[in-house]
Protein backbone atom coordinates (compact mmCIF):
# COMPACT_ATOMS: atom_id res chain seq x y z
CA UNK A 1 0.00 0.00 0.00
CA UNK A 2 1.01 3.08 -0.88
CA UNK A 3 -1.09 6.00 1.59
CA UNK A 4 -2.04 3.58 4.28
CA UNK A 5 -1.93 5.38 8.25
CA UNK A 6 -2.41 4.33 12.02
CA UNK A 7 -3.91 6.95 13.72
CA UNK A 8 -2.99 5.56 17.36
CA UNK A 9 -5.42 6.76 20.11
CA UNK A 10 -3.55 5.01 22.47
CA UNK A 11 -1.14 8.29 23.32
CA UNK A 12 -3.32 9.33 25.76
CA UNK A 13 -3.24 10.05 29.51
CA UNK A 14 -4.75 6.19 30.41
CA UNK A 15 -3.66 4.44 27.29
CA UNK A 16 -6.85 4.45 25.47
CA UNK A 17 -9.18 5.94 23.11
CA UNK A 18 -11.54 5.86 26.00
CA UNK A 19 -10.22 8.98 27.16
CA UNK A 20 -11.98 11.03 24.54
CA UNK A 21 -15.23 10.19 25.46
CA UNK A 22 -14.48 10.07 29.61
CA UNK A 23 -13.23 13.49 29.83
CA UNK A 24 -16.42 15.08 28.20
CA UNK A 25 -18.63 13.10 30.32
CA UNK A 26 -17.31 13.34 33.31
CA UNK A 27 -17.12 16.93 33.22
CA UNK A 28 -20.80 16.70 32.81
CA UNK A 29 -21.08 15.04 35.91
CA UNK A 30 -18.98 17.35 37.14
CA UNK A 31 -21.38 20.33 36.51
CA UNK A 32 -24.24 18.15 37.69
CA UNK A 33 -23.16 17.73 40.49
CA UNK A 34 -21.95 21.79 41.10
CA UNK A 35 -25.63 22.44 40.01
CA UNK A 36 -26.70 20.53 43.23
CA UNK A 37 -28.62 17.24 40.78
CA UNK A 38 -28.64 14.37 42.81
CA UNK A 39 -25.95 11.97 41.36
CA UNK A 40 -23.71 10.39 43.93
CA UNK A 41 -21.00 8.96 41.84
CA UNK A 42 -20.52 7.31 38.22
CA UNK A 43 -20.54 3.61 36.93
CA UNK A 44 -20.15 1.43 34.47
CA UNK A 45 -19.44 -1.89 33.11
CA UNK A 46 -15.86 -2.51 30.88
CA UNK A 47 -13.69 -4.78 29.52
CA UNK A 48 -10.56 -3.14 30.59
CA UNK A 49 -9.93 0.33 29.12
CA UNK A 50 -13.14 2.38 30.02
CA UNK A 51 -12.74 1.59 33.81
CA UNK A 52 -9.42 3.03 33.64
CA UNK A 53 -10.53 6.46 31.84
CA UNK A 54 -13.51 6.25 34.46
CA UNK A 55 -11.66 6.13 37.36
CA UNK A 56 -8.88 8.75 36.60
CA UNK A 57 -11.08 11.26 35.59
CA UNK A 58 -13.24 10.50 38.76
CA UNK A 59 -10.39 11.12 40.61
CA UNK A 60 -9.35 13.76 39.17
CA UNK A 61 -12.93 15.89 39.95
CA UNK A 62 -12.81 14.38 43.03
CA UNK A 63 -16.34 11.68 41.73
CA UNK A 64 -16.52 8.51 43.27
CA UNK A 65 -16.18 5.72 40.50
CA UNK A 66 -17.87 2.43 40.65
CA UNK A 67 -16.26 -0.14 37.78
CA UNK A 68 -18.40 -3.39 37.08
CA UNK A 69 -15.32 -5.90 35.80
CA UNK A 70 -15.67 -9.50 34.47
CA UNK A 71 -13.66 -11.72 37.04
CA UNK A 72 -10.38 -13.15 35.19
CA UNK A 73 -10.96 -11.48 31.85
CA UNK A 74 -8.89 -8.73 31.90
CA UNK A 75 -5.13 -7.80 31.52
CA UNK A 76 -3.58 -7.28 34.91
CA UNK A 77 -2.11 -3.53 33.55
CA UNK A 78 -6.18 -2.62 33.11
CA UNK A 79 -7.13 -4.02 36.48
CA UNK A 80 -4.39 -1.86 38.44
CA UNK A 81 -5.45 1.09 36.50
CA UNK A 82 -8.87 1.59 38.17
CA UNK A 83 -7.78 -0.02 41.43
CA UNK A 84 -5.12 3.42 41.77
CA UNK A 85 -7.33 5.51 41.06
CA UNK A 86 -9.54 4.31 44.09
CA UNK A 87 -12.61 3.20 41.96
CA UNK A 88 -14.66 0.63 43.71
CA UNK A 89 -13.95 -2.12 41.66
CA UNK A 90 -16.63 -5.20 41.85
CA UNK A 91 -14.76 -8.48 39.61
CA UNK A 92 -17.69 -10.13 39.37
CA UNK A 93 -18.44 -13.62 37.83
CA UNK A 94 -19.57 -13.20 34.44
CA UNK A 95 -19.02 -11.57 31.12
CA UNK A 96 -18.94 -8.08 29.58
CA UNK A 97 -22.47 -8.43 29.17
CA UNK A 98 -23.26 -9.69 31.90
CA UNK A 99 -21.73 -6.71 34.07
CA UNK A 100 -23.36 -4.37 31.71
CA UNK A 101 -26.91 -5.73 32.92
CA UNK A 102 -26.12 -5.59 36.00
CA UNK A 103 -24.89 -2.42 36.28
CA UNK A 104 -28.07 -0.91 34.01
CA UNK A 105 -30.04 -2.16 36.91
CA UNK A 106 -27.82 -0.96 39.26
CA UNK A 107 -27.84 2.56 37.88
CA UNK A 108 -31.99 2.58 37.38
CA UNK A 109 -32.14 2.26 41.13
CA UNK A 110 -29.43 4.23 43.04
CA UNK A 111 -28.49 7.89 42.23
CA UNK A 112 -25.35 6.63 40.22
CA UNK A 113 -24.87 8.03 36.57
CA UNK A 114 -24.25 5.27 33.86
CA UNK A 115 -20.97 6.24 31.83
CA UNK A 116 -20.96 2.92 29.05
CA UNK A 117 -20.93 4.64 25.60
CA UNK A 118 -24.78 3.95 25.62
CA UNK A 119 -24.32 7.67 26.69
CA UNK A 120 -23.94 10.18 24.19
CA UNK A 121 -21.45 12.17 26.07
CA UNK A 122 -19.15 9.40 25.24
CA UNK A 123 -19.73 9.46 21.46
CA UNK A 124 -19.21 13.19 20.96
CA UNK A 125 -15.94 12.99 22.62
CA UNK A 126 -15.10 9.85 20.65
CA UNK A 127 -15.44 11.54 17.69
CA UNK A 128 -13.33 14.19 18.23
CA UNK A 129 -10.89 11.32 16.88
CA UNK A 130 -12.80 11.20 12.71
CA UNK A 131 -12.01 15.01 13.10
CA UNK A 132 -8.29 14.67 13.99
CA UNK A 133 -7.98 12.53 10.91
CA UNK A 134 -9.26 14.96 9.00
CA UNK A 135 -7.72 17.77 10.10
CA UNK A 136 -4.24 16.24 10.20
CA UNK A 137 -4.66 15.33 6.18
CA UNK A 138 -5.46 18.97 5.85
CA UNK A 139 -8.90 18.32 5.00
CA UNK A 140 -8.36 15.41 2.52
CA UNK A 141 -10.64 12.83 3.25
CA UNK A 142 -9.17 9.36 3.46
CA UNK A 143 -11.15 6.54 1.51
CA UNK A 144 -11.17 4.27 4.17
CA UNK A 145 -11.49 4.60 7.47
CA UNK A 146 -11.00 0.98 9.69
CA UNK A 147 -11.67 0.38 13.41
CA UNK A 148 -12.19 -2.11 15.70
CA UNK A 149 -15.48 -2.62 17.02
CA UNK A 150 -17.11 -4.18 20.11
CA UNK A 151 -19.74 -2.40 21.89
CA UNK A 152 -19.98 -0.73 19.01
CA UNK A 153 -20.43 2.51 20.01
CA UNK A 154 -16.88 3.84 18.36
CA UNK A 155 -17.38 3.05 14.82
CA UNK A 156 -20.57 5.45 15.05
CA UNK A 157 -18.59 8.15 16.86
CA UNK A 158 -16.50 7.99 14.14
CA UNK A 159 -19.21 8.46 11.20
CA UNK A 160 -20.78 11.00 13.65
CA UNK A 161 -17.22 13.15 13.19
CA UNK A 162 -16.83 12.52 9.61
CA UNK A 163 -20.80 13.52 9.14
CA UNK A 164 -20.63 16.88 11.03
CA UNK A 165 -17.25 17.91 9.27
CA UNK A 166 -19.41 17.12 5.66
CA UNK A 167 -22.35 19.18 7.06
CA UNK A 168 -20.44 22.12 7.86
CA UNK A 169 -18.63 22.29 4.95
CA UNK A 170 -15.31 21.41 5.61
CA UNK A 171 -15.41 18.18 3.37
CA UNK A 172 -17.19 17.41 0.68
CA UNK A 173 -17.62 13.30 1.53
CA UNK A 174 -16.92 10.61 4.29
CA UNK A 175 -14.72 7.82 4.00
CA UNK A 176 -16.07 4.41 3.63
CA UNK A 177 -16.42 2.77 7.38
CA UNK A 178 -14.91 -0.55 8.02
CA UNK A 179 -15.58 -2.58 11.96
CA UNK A 180 -13.23 -4.81 12.41
CA UNK A 181 -14.45 -7.69 14.78
CA UNK A 182 -12.34 -10.55 16.56
CA UNK A 183 -14.20 -14.13 15.11
CA UNK A 184 -15.23 -15.04 18.69
CA UNK A 185 -17.26 -12.32 19.58
CA UNK A 186 -18.30 -11.30 16.25
CA UNK A 187 -22.65 -10.67 16.18
CA UNK A 188 -22.16 -7.41 14.13
CA UNK A 189 -20.23 -9.66 11.46
CA UNK A 190 -22.81 -12.35 11.12
CA UNK A 191 -25.42 -9.54 10.88
CA UNK A 192 -23.53 -8.11 8.68
CA UNK A 193 -22.85 -11.20 6.05
CA UNK A 194 -27.06 -12.19 6.84
CA UNK A 195 -27.69 -8.87 4.93
CA UNK A 196 -28.57 -7.10 7.64
CA UNK A 197 -31.96 -9.76 7.98
CA UNK A 198 -31.55 -10.25 11.54
CA UNK A 199 -29.31 -9.28 14.93
CA UNK A 200 -28.59 -12.88 16.67
CA UNK A 201 -26.57 -11.37 20.05
CA UNK A 202 -24.46 -14.17 21.09
CA UNK A 203 -22.19 -15.26 23.75
CA UNK A 204 -18.85 -14.30 23.17
CA UNK A 205 -15.77 -16.55 23.44
CA UNK A 206 -12.26 -15.81 24.82
CA UNK A 207 -10.46 -13.74 22.32
CA UNK A 208 -6.91 -11.87 22.97
CA UNK A 209 -8.38 -8.81 21.57
CA UNK A 210 -10.30 -9.10 25.56
CA UNK A 211 -11.74 -5.39 24.96
CA UNK A 212 -14.15 -6.00 22.01
CA UNK A 213 -15.09 -9.50 23.85
CA UNK A 214 -18.36 -8.92 23.71
CA UNK A 215 -21.79 -11.05 21.84
CA UNK A 216 -24.61 -8.42 23.01
CA UNK A 217 -23.02 -4.87 22.02
CA UNK A 218 -25.62 -2.11 23.43
CA UNK A 219 -24.92 0.31 20.39
CA UNK A 220 -25.82 -2.17 17.57
CA UNK A 221 -28.46 -0.01 15.74
CA UNK A 222 -26.21 3.40 15.97
CA UNK A 223 -23.16 0.76 14.33
CA UNK A 224 -25.54 -0.35 11.44
CA UNK A 225 -26.30 3.23 10.74
CA UNK A 226 -22.94 4.30 10.66
CA UNK A 227 -22.20 1.18 7.93
CA UNK A 228 -25.15 1.96 6.14
CA UNK A 229 -24.95 5.67 5.20
CA UNK A 230 -20.84 5.37 4.67
CA UNK A 231 -21.25 1.92 2.17
CA UNK A 232 -19.53 0.50 5.18
CA UNK A 233 -18.13 -3.40 5.51
CA UNK A 234 -17.70 -5.45 8.35
CA UNK A 235 -14.86 -8.16 8.82
CA UNK A 236 -13.17 -10.47 11.04
CA UNK A 237 -10.17 -11.77 12.22
CA UNK A 238 -9.43 -15.20 13.91
CA UNK A 239 -6.90 -15.10 16.60
CA UNK A 240 -3.60 -16.67 14.63
CA UNK A 241 -4.22 -13.95 12.59
CA UNK A 242 -5.19 -11.11 14.89
CA UNK A 243 -1.69 -11.89 16.86
CA UNK A 244 0.39 -12.25 13.89
CA UNK A 245 -0.63 -8.71 12.56
CA UNK A 246 -0.21 -7.20 16.15
CA UNK A 247 3.39 -8.70 15.66
CA UNK A 248 3.96 -8.05 12.48
CA UNK A 249 3.10 -4.25 12.98
CA UNK A 250 5.42 -4.30 16.31
CA UNK A 251 8.50 -5.67 13.77
CA UNK A 252 7.85 -2.18 11.91
CA UNK A 253 8.50 -0.17 16.15
CA UNK A 254 5.09 0.41 17.05
CA UNK A 255 3.73 -1.37 19.87
CA UNK A 256 0.12 -2.03 19.59
CA UNK A 257 -2.76 -3.89 21.04
CA UNK A 258 -4.64 -7.12 20.48
CA UNK A 259 -7.52 -4.98 18.93
CA UNK A 260 -5.37 -2.92 16.57
CA UNK A 261 -4.64 -5.98 15.44
CA UNK A 262 -8.25 -7.10 14.19
CA UNK A 263 -8.03 -3.96 12.23
CA UNK A 264 -4.63 -4.18 10.59
CA UNK A 265 -6.40 -8.18 9.81
CA UNK A 266 -9.26 -6.38 8.12
CA UNK A 267 -7.24 -4.56 6.09
CA UNK A 268 -4.65 -7.31 4.94
CA UNK A 269 -8.37 -9.44 4.08
CA UNK A 270 -9.81 -6.46 1.99
CA UNK A 271 -6.52 -5.69 -0.05
CA UNK A 272 -5.92 -9.12 -0.87
CA UNK A 273 -9.41 -9.68 -1.94
CA UNK A 274 -9.02 -6.34 -4.08
CA UNK A 275 -11.90 -4.47 -2.03
CA UNK A 276 -9.20 -1.82 -0.89
CA UNK A 277 -6.62 -0.51 -3.55
CA UNK A 278 -3.08 -0.34 -3.55
CA UNK A 279 -3.35 3.65 -4.19
CA UNK A 280 -6.14 4.20 -1.44
CA UNK A 281 -5.62 6.22 1.69
CA UNK A 282 -6.62 3.74 4.38
CA UNK A 283 -6.58 4.91 8.19
CA UNK A 284 -6.42 1.89 10.74
CA UNK A 285 -7.57 3.10 14.13
CA UNK A 286 -5.29 1.85 17.36
CA UNK A 287 -7.41 1.97 19.83
CA UNK A 288 -5.06 1.39 22.54
CA UNK A 289 -1.00 1.57 23.72
CA UNK A 290 0.51 -2.04 23.85
CA UNK A 291 1.55 -2.21 27.29
CA UNK A 292 -1.65 -2.63 28.56
CA UNK A 293 -1.47 -6.35 26.81
CA UNK A 294 2.40 -7.26 27.50
CA UNK A 295 1.30 -10.76 28.74
CA UNK A 296 0.02 -11.60 25.71
CA UNK A 297 2.54 -10.47 23.57
CA UNK A 298 5.46 -12.29 25.78
CA UNK A 299 2.94 -15.45 25.62
CA UNK A 300 2.80 -15.25 21.89
CA UNK A 301 6.87 -14.53 21.50
CA UNK A 302 7.91 -17.35 23.99
CA UNK A 303 5.39 -19.91 21.85
CA UNK A 304 3.76 -20.64 24.93
CA UNK A 305 0.17 -20.21 22.83
CA UNK A 306 -0.33 -23.30 20.96
CA UNK A 307 -0.15 -23.28 16.99
CA UNK A 308 0.93 -19.65 16.95
CA UNK A 309 3.86 -17.90 16.67
CA UNK A 310 4.66 -16.80 12.57
CA UNK A 311 6.57 -13.92 13.71
CA UNK A 312 8.04 -14.75 17.29
CA UNK A 313 10.97 -13.41 18.21
CA UNK A 314 12.21 -15.19 21.58
CA UNK A 315 15.07 -14.04 23.38
CA UNK A 316 18.39 -16.19 22.61
CA UNK A 317 19.87 -18.25 25.90
CA UNK A 318 23.27 -17.80 25.55
CA UNK A 319 26.72 -18.78 27.65
CA UNK A 320 28.55 -15.82 29.43
CA UNK A 321 31.74 -16.84 27.14
CA UNK A 322 33.01 -14.73 23.63
CA UNK A 323 32.74 -17.48 22.00
CA UNK A 324 29.35 -18.63 22.33
CA UNK A 325 28.40 -14.77 21.73
CA UNK A 326 30.25 -14.52 18.70
CA UNK A 327 28.53 -17.52 17.27
CA UNK A 328 25.00 -16.24 17.95
CA UNK A 329 26.09 -13.10 16.33
CA UNK A 330 27.61 -14.57 13.54
CA UNK A 331 24.84 -16.34 12.92
CA UNK A 332 22.68 -13.45 13.38
CA UNK A 333 24.59 -11.33 10.63
CA UNK A 334 24.45 -13.89 8.26
CA UNK A 335 20.86 -14.53 8.46
CA UNK A 336 20.24 -10.43 8.03
CA UNK A 337 22.61 -10.67 4.56
CA UNK A 338 20.07 -13.10 2.78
Amino acid sequence: MNDFWVKHCGISHTGSFKDLGMTVLVSQVNRLRKLKRPVFGVGCASTGDTSAALSAYCAAAGIPSIVFLPANKISTAQLVQPISNGALVLSIDTDFDGCMKLIREVTSELPIYLANSLNSLRLEGQKTAAIEILQQFDWEVPDWVIVPGGNLGNIYAFYKGFKMCQELGLVNRIPRLVCAQAANANPLYLYYKSGWKEFKPLKANTTFASAIQIGDPVSIDRAVFALRNSNGIVEEATEEELMDAMALADSTGMFICPHTGVALTALIKLRNSGVIGSDDRTVVVSTAHGLKFTQSKTDYHSGDIPGMGRFANPPVLVKADFGSVMDVLKDFLLSKKK
